[in-house]
């Protein structure tokens, strides 16, 4: 039997004083029969959080968002450490290590040495150059004027007939690249600052509010688009993805309700996209409109749309149709068959889905504890699910059984045209 650490032993006797008096000298005599281990194992915690957890209103083991994989620190490196249950396992370790190196990495123009291949169009020439730390984007603020943790996606109307998603924008494809290798143009730029427009009105009860929504612009180097529709989207945190992949399908359709049939004003559903690999319709859970199927897949078409780089899953260029210069560039694969092998892509995959979940702060103050009764009355967990198991995801144990905290369904929902 494994227990954790004396500081989280101290946070449960902040709020169950009594239980956790009767529960010191048991765990006392286990150090000293030489049952305690690293203390970042969390499988004794979560006992411990069972033994002495009646003290307060929020749940038993409430802190443990990602269950086991629960890392509580609160240092700049919160976002990218390894999951708790997986660092006494030194190879687990090292490819988790490898993969995050793999994802540090900055790509160059061809032909270089190593990792080059970058473009010819490109957003930014690593993935943490939009990911930074592994937390979550924003827009340029003030004067700044680089989108560095922002796209744009592009389409026009229809569908693509293959894939049955967004129809390529004639001369620019389906994400605008703001950047190009030297002696390749870029496809174009979003206009800085942005400006809002501010959209007051009231709630119900008389309360003021108002919602700003940005005004985008944009300069086009191969003409003008007569057909253009785009969507901006922030950088999101990468942490926990691979325990979202646990989450068996079946739970999600359970949460699915597009007719509304229960009558609680709430019509998720789910988001059917093509899988690059079997050719197939699957079941959509990452990207913020739930458009791609696996973390393989976000990957692939990430260090393709965003740095240029082919792979195994999209091995052509990303050169839109009327972009001569690009389409003539020198390829970074050095004779291989794409620019990021196959084994990179996979030990990506591996860094990405055993990222640890920062643990919660404050669960068991009480207004967090009001809070969350307030969120439950009001009907937000219904999309905002605040817990579920995962099933079993080959190829990693760390993640399979775990009692997550997600808050999501990962549905799709209309959310007006005010807010989306």
């Amino acid at each position: 039997m494994i227990f954790y650490k004396k500081r989280l032993l101290l946070q449960r006797a902040a709020v169950a004083l009594p239980v956790a008096i009767l529960v010191l000298p048991f765990l006392l005599q286990c150090s000293q029969l030489g049952l305690t281990s690293d203390p970042e194992d969390n499988s004794a915690a979560l006992l411990l959080a069972a033994l002495a957890g009646g003290g307060s209103s929020a749940a038993l083991g409430e802190e443990y968002s990602g269950g086991e994989t629960t890392r509580f620190d609160s240092t700049v490196n919160a976002f990218d450490l390894p999951a708790a249950n997986i660092i006494n396992n030194i190879s687990r370790v090292i490819q988790f290590q490898d993969g995050n190196a793999i994802f540090n990495r900055g790509w160059v123009q061809a032909p270089a040495a190593a990792f080059d291949g970058l473009g010819p169009v490109f957003n930014r020439s690593s993935c943490r150059g939009c990911h930074v730390r592994d937390g979550r984007g924003r827009p340029p603020e003030g004067s700044e004027s680089d989108f560095n943790s922002m796209l744009f996606r592009l389409s026009k109307s229809g569908s693509d007939p293959v894939t049955g998603g967004p129809l390529a924008l004639d001369s620019y494809g389906t994400q605008l690249q703001d950047k190009a290798i030297t002696g390749v143009t870029a496809e174009g730029s979003v206009n800085t600052p942005i400006s809002y427009t501010e959209n007051p009105d009231t709630f119900p009860d008389g309360e003021a509010y108002s919602l700003r929504s940005p005004n985008y612009s944009f300069n086009w180097n191969f003409g003008t688009p007569s057909d253009l529709k785009y969507s901006p989207r922030v950088a999101p945190a990468v942490f926990g993805l691979g325990l979202l992949e646990a989450i068996p399908e079946s739970t999600i359709l359970s949460w699915a309700d597009p007719s509304d049939n229960n009558g609680d004003g709430i019509s998720g559903k789910a988001n059917y996209v093509y899988d690059h690999a079997t050719g197939s319709a699957t079941l959509g859970r990452f990207g913020w409109k739930a458009n791609q199927p696996n973390l393989n897949q976000q990957n692939q078409g990430a260090f393709h749309g965003d740095m240029g780089i082919t792979s195994s899953l999209f091995s052509t260029e990303n050169c839109a149709s009327g972009q001569t210069d690009c389409s003539s560039s020198p390829s970074g694969n050095s004779g291989n068959p794409f620019e990021v092998s196959l084994s990179n892509t996979n030990l990506v995959s591996i860094y990405d889905h055993l990222i640890a979940v920062p643990g919660r702060r404050d669960w068991t103050d009480p207004e967090v504890v009001q809070g969350k009764a307030k969120f439950n009355e009001i009907g937000c967990a219904s999309c905002h699910i605040p817990e579920v198991t995962t099933g079993n995801l080959p190829g990693f144990p760390e993640l399979s059984n775990q009692v997550i905290r997600p808050y999501t369904d990962l549905l799709l929902h209309d959310m007006g045209s005010g807010l989306a």
